[in-house]
């Protein structure tokens, strides 16, 4: 084991992956300077024909993109900001979505999709809005989003595998933190969730920045209330059996995601839990997201964005 921040684990991932397949290249802008440390470098071993900067051209890179799937290639594109997927969006969602489907589930399309999305950075919607929720929208797209150094390696080198498409972003909140990653190879599968602290009262599913917060109001909250804490891993495929198992335990369910309420992943789930698993449940789901409203610029992001308070709140009145 090596302990590595989230960044360089993302960036060993992909680099494994260039090494052991020449298909794979990677697509995007700036990512030779890079904006963002998790592709710094890789030019120096790969050169400019695998690391390929375009201009500030969403459509154009990622048309070039979809066109190398076709072809064989295994591209992974780099969008720097979730935000920017939009300036492409007919393609990346429902061209990409479709393709598989459309071809008598006889032509793969193994394409990577990167962005950086969350808030806390000042950076304003265009950059912090979150997309995992709309992408797994769009059926025939798979979406994952790790949380942890660990998650980050093994969830890259996944999607660069899978012959689906896959949308992968990833929280600037977590792009520093540290932690253990095996030296040998290993992937993290697509589809599984992991519970990171069992409880007995009530279950909180979170992910990326808002499970650092869950885990530790979780041991705060030891010894008055106990909080089994799931992160979710992948919204497409989802794994529900392990949210269900945790609520034969306790009963009780709040989600916690940093997308908006209104037709985001918090939605699907709560409506999913209601349809199977009704009878498990002693109180109302809750979610805690993001109000339906644009990501305001400066520190009124902290006015709208889950914290640690609106976490508790929606825990204390599940458990009232």
């Amino acid at each position: 084991m090596t302990e590595l921040t989230f960044f360089n684990a993302l960036r060993e991932g992909i680099a494994e992956e260039m090494r052991s397949d020449e298909s794979v290249f990677v697509v995007g802008q700036d990512i030779r300077g890079s904006v963002f440390p998790h592709t710094r470098g890789l030019v120096s071993e790969f050169g400019p024909e695998r690391i390929v900067d375009t201009p500030i051209a969403e459509t154009g890179m990622y048309g070039l993109a979809f066109g190398a799937a076709q072809e064989g290639f295994r591209p992974v594109v780099d969008f720097m900001f979730g935000g920017f997927t939009y300036v492409a969006f007919s393609e990346v969602s429902v061209t990409t979505g479709q393709y598989h489907f459309l071809h008598g589930s006889q032509r793969p399309l193994p394409i990577v999709m990167l962005a950086a999305v969350g808030v806390g950075k000042r950076l304003a919607n265009d950059h912090a809005m979150s997309v995992h929720g709309t992408f797994a929208h769009h059926p025939g797209i798979k979406v994952a989003m790790p949380s942890t150094p660990y998650d980050a390696k093994g969830l890259v080198k996944a999607a660069i595998r899978d012959n689906n498409p896959v949308v992968l972003p990833w929280h600037m909140g977590v792009m520093a933190d540290k932690g253990e990653v095996p030296d040998e190879d290993y992937v993290v599968p697509l589809g599984e969730a992991d519970v990171k602290r069992e409880g007995t009262d009530i279950t909180v599913l979170a992910n990326s920045v808002q499970l650092k917060t869950t885990m530790a109001l979780a041991n705060e909250l030891e010894g008055e209330i106990s909080v089994e804490v799931i992160d979710p891993r992948s919204f497409v495929p989802f794994d529900m059996d392990t949210v269900m198992t945790s609520l034969e335990k306790t009963n009780r369910l709040v989600i916690v995601d940093e997308d908006w309420e209104s037709g985001g992943i918090a939605s699907t789930v709560s409506a999913r839990v209601m349809e199977e698993g009704f009878d498990l449940l002693d109180a109302p789901v809750k979610r805690v997201c993001l109000p339906n409203m644009p990501v305001p610029g400066g520190y009124m992001e902290d006015d709208i964005a889950p914290n640690a308070e609106s976490i508790e709140a929606a825990i204390r009145a599940t458990c009232a």
